[in-house]
């Protein structure tokens, strides 16, 4: 392909297939509606996965390793931190970075999820900025690039 030439070049040759480079970030919450309200904002940098519970979560971080969690604490059945205690003594798991996404702000509730030593913590409800500025803190720059 010679880019000085456009006879010789196709558009395709050209297109920079965006999706590949889009990092891959899991989002676990029981409530529906917070898993579409978070996906799209998220959607357009990133590729979104969505898991309503926590043991979908972890079969889901099985097929698909994500660059990151955002995870709900208050969740029925497998809560956050049991979920993020799976992901965190699981060999092929522990180096995800894990942001609590919650709803519960009381002071002994936050403590007892900053003694879990997330990546992050954001309570509920969140301004989309905000939230896309906190994924973006831990991936390392916008769209998970150093900048």
């Amino acid at each position: 392909m010679d880019i000085f030439n456009p006879s010789s070049t196709s558009l395709d040759d050209l297109v920079f297939d965006y999706e590949e480079e889009k990092k891959v970030i899991l989002v676990v919450d029981d409530n529906a509606t917070t898993l579409r309200g978070i996906k799209a904002i998220l959607e357009k940098k990133y590729e979104v996965i969505l898991a309503n519970s926590g043991t979908k979560a972890i079969a889901q971080i099985s097929r698909k390793k994500p660059d990151l969690i955002l995870l709900d604490y208050e969740m029925p059945v497998c809560d956050g931190k049991q979920t993020f205690e799976m992901i965190r003594s699981d060999e092929e798991m522990a180096d995800i970075p894990v942001v609590f996404v919650t709803g519960v702000n009381d002071k002994s509730h936050i403590h007892a999820v900053l003694r879990l030593k997330p990546a992050g913590y954001m309570l509920k409800p969140y301004e989309p900025e905000k939230l896309l500025a906190t994924v973006e803190k831990v991936l390392g720059g916008a769209n998970g690039t150093e900048q």
